[in-house]
């Protein structure tokens, strides 16, 4: 984990025998992780192993997972195209979305009534488009035209912005926002590099995001990457504080402590 007042980088744990991807953090100090297409739960100070979060009747997860403002309930996506909501205690989960397309959540709104995800008409990534939908599974709504391989939309603390990252104003990912009710696209960054997955720290003090090297296609794994930070008005002036071997499974989904002081991601060293 980084720690944005000293500046330190703490490692909290290492495996080589699980995959571990994506960490969120929840406000009683738990990591909450993908690991090998499972839920895991690990304790922020590393003072114990992961612990398998056990969920009944849900395919496979992918990387895709969002803690709720409830402190108590997880909305995850599974290798079949679906979001699910499960417990952070486990057991029997609940199949939120229904359309035929794949979905991949990112962001859970502030009151916990809304998900944002990203939509793609199968087999066709280059259709991925911004939608949200009720926790009750109705009102899906599409908030981007396909065309722009638009991902990683997640709302600000307060809830009057969704920011993900687009290829829509050019060949390189850059972050943008919208409007929950899409309207107000703005680009934020105009640089060279490749930037994904922009996530606000609780108290909307600040922002992390990933960047890429120039010319990275898509979002993938075991390259030499960077996690900038950005205050909310300074997105013309991220500042590098992370440079790390990784990509795909480092910070795919937010990890900001509940004090915004710190956030979690995960490395990937050669050999």
């Amino acid at each position: 984990m980084y720690d944005v007042t000293t500046a330190a980088t703490t490692l909290v744990h290492t495996s080589s025998a699980v995959h571990f991807e994506a960490p969120n953090w929840t406000a009683d100090g738990r990591l909450i992780l993908n690991g090998d297409g499972l839920l895991w739960s690990l304790p922020a100070d590393g003072s114990e192993p992961p612990r398998q979060i056990r969920l009944d009747g849900v395919p496979e997860l992918n990387n895709d997972h969002v803690p709720a403002p409830d402190g108590e309930t997880i909305y995850v996506s599974a290798n079949d195209g679906h979001i699910y909501e499960a417990s952070l205690r486990g057991g029997a989960v609940r199949r939120v979305t229904s359309a035929g397309r794949m979905h991949f959540l990112h962001g859970v709104s502030p009151d916990g009534e809304i998900l944002a995800y990203v939509g793609i008409d199968r087999p066709d990534w280059a259709t991925a488009s911004l939608w949200t939908i009720g926790v009750d599974g109705e009102r899906d709504t599409r908030l981007t035209a396909p065309g722009g391989t638009d991902d990683g939309p997640e709302y600000t603390p307060d809830g009057e912005w969704i920011y993900f990252n687009t290829e829509r104003f050019g060949p390189n990912a850059q972050i943008a926002r919208i409007r929950p009710d899409g309207t107000g696209v703005q680009q934020l960054t105009f640089d060279e590099r490749v930037n994904w997955f922009p996530h606000f720290a609780p108290d909307g003090s600040r922002a992390v995001y990933l960047s890429y090297p120039p010319g990275t296609t898509g979002h993938p794994a075991d390259l030499s990457v960077e996690l900038r930070l950005v205050e909310p008005d300074g997105w013309q002036s991220p500042r590098t504080v992370v440079r790390l071997p990784g990509g795909q499974g480092t910070i795919n989904v937010n990890s900001w402590s509940p004090d915004s002081d710190r956030f979690a991601f995960v490395d990937y060293p050669e050999g």
